[in-house]
């Protein structure tokens, strides 16, 4: 049995004094993924001590269709619910089948957006190209929510931060090589159709 098993939700995620013995992610407890600080911030959080202790990824799944809005931090560095939901899927760890039946959902953006989010911060690089890439051909609107306010952004936007960007809704991604570099090592075949230069030259549906 794991060590952490009978530990409280949150403390159960922290393994600084070697409690944790659970499955890795890039070599370590995959909540370590989110910065110390900020994972602390969201533990502290209501949202995460009213909405988010306890779910399972079916659970989480009725939490995540709720959301709208994506983002890091706000206001005084309040953590949203959509950061929160991400450490909940990092704490969680589900199956691969069950975060590709969150990013196939074409009615809910929102899990849509979370999933291309653990994506990113858990698969192998050429995994995150080949599974995030198509969604560059989604362009519904997102409403992002920055420590500034609200403001407008678009699916494929998103996903192209999340392939490009070092930090995205306030967290530190995996470094990744580029798509050239895949491409280079046979890592990957050539560059999908819409996926290099999409910015500013995409068609949005209004």
């Amino acid at each position: 049995m794991s060590k952490t098993a009978d530990l409280p939700d949150a403390k159960a995620m922290l393994d600084s004094r070697g409690l944790y013995d659970g499955p890795t992610i890039h070599s370590m407890n995959p909540v370590r993924l989110i910065e110390k600080i900020i994972r602390e911030r969201i533990i502290d959080s209501m949202y995460w001590k009213e909405q988010a202790w306890g779910l399972n990824a079916a659970t989480l799944m009725d939490r995540a269709v709720d959301l709208t809005y994506v983002g890091g931090q706000y206001a005084n560095q309040k953590p949203t619910a959509f950061i929160c939901l991400v450490l909940k899927l990092l704490q969680l760890n589900p199956e691969r089948d069950i975060i590709l039946e969150y990013l196939n959902d074409d009615e809910f953006k929102y899990l849509r957006a979370l999933a291309a989010f653990y994506i990113r911060l858990t698969w192998p690089a050429a995994e995150v190209y080949k599974t995030l890439e198509p969604l560059m051909r989604d362009y519904r609107k997102l409403r992002l929510r920055t420590i500034a306010g609200f403001r407008l952004t678009f699916v494929d936007e998103f996903i192209d931060e999340l392939l490009t960007k070092e930090r995205v809704c306030d967290i530190a991604l995996p470094r990744i090589p580029t798509r050239m570099q895949l491409e280079d090592t046979d890592e990957l075949g050539q560059g999908r159709a819409g996926a290099a230069g999409a910015a500013g030259q995409r068609y949005r549906k209004r």
